[in-house]
């Protein structure tokens, strides 16, 4: 891509299943909607330092894509951005991000580890849902909106449990103190064998357990 261009458009390379690798110049700052949405042979990519904004869907389906680099100066990472991104093993969200959208993770079977920088404010629904290899989300000790214990994630009040990583196995025993469980908190915890709600739970989300299909039994406080 020339120097001289600041952005990338909406689909501009949607589609081009042949195209193995891009170089992105300094000069762009955005990189549009469904920007390379199933280019499913392009394998690595580096984002520029400008660029501050990645579009919803922008790398949706790109199957052969094994790593990225999100760079400092990126703010918001939208919906469905790397969704089925199946060969990706492992993403670090830089501390100038503030908004990770929906869905923007969902379906990366290969993500063992996820690392929420400090600065994030917001966690769309099923960011990391179907990551069937996800065993840890880790959040910065210093984010004042969100907490992880054990690699679960939670708010900063640990009064509401947000997600739990599709690769956990066994038994889980959510904390005392947790007032509700998320939508789709559990969604394809395939291994999922059993858990404990505390009697603190008033409420469990849409779909919180659905598709967890080794869990046996649950026991439903009578708070709820």
């Amino acid at each position: 891509i020339p120097d001289s261009v600041v952005s990338i458009g909406q689909g501009t390379f949607a589609g081009c299943t042949s195209l193995t690798s891009i170089t992105i110049p300094d000069s762009i700052t955005s990189i549009g909607h469904y920007a390379f949405r199933q280019c499913s042979t392009l394998a690595t990519v580096t984002i520029p330092n400008g660029v501050t904004s990645i579009g919803y869907g922008a790398f949706s389906g790109c199957t052969a894509l094994t790593s990225i680099t999100i760079p400092d100066g990126v703010i918001s990472i939208g919906s469905f951005a790397f969704e089925n991104c199946s060969a990706l093993t492992a993403i670090t969200i830089p501390d100038s991000v503030v908004s990770i959208g929906q869905g923007t993770f969902a379906g990366c079977t290969s993500l063992t580890s996820v690392a929420v920088g400090y600065s994030v404010t917001n966690i769309g629904n099923y960011a990391f849902s179907g990551c069937s290899a996800l065993t840890s989300i880790n959040v910065h000790s210093s984010n004042p909106y969100f907490d992880s214990i054990d690699g679960v994630l939670f708010n900063k009040s640990l009064t509401s449990l947000i997600q739990c990583p599709a690769g956990f196995s066994g038994a889980y025993a959510i904390p005392d103190g947790v007032t509700s469980i998320g939508d789709a908190a559990f969604l394809f915890c395939r291994s999922l064998t059993a858990v404990t709600i505390p009697a603190s739970v008033t409420s469990i989300g849409q779909g919180a357990f659905r598709v967890c299909s080794a869990l046996a039994s649950v026991t439903i406080p009578d708070g709820v």
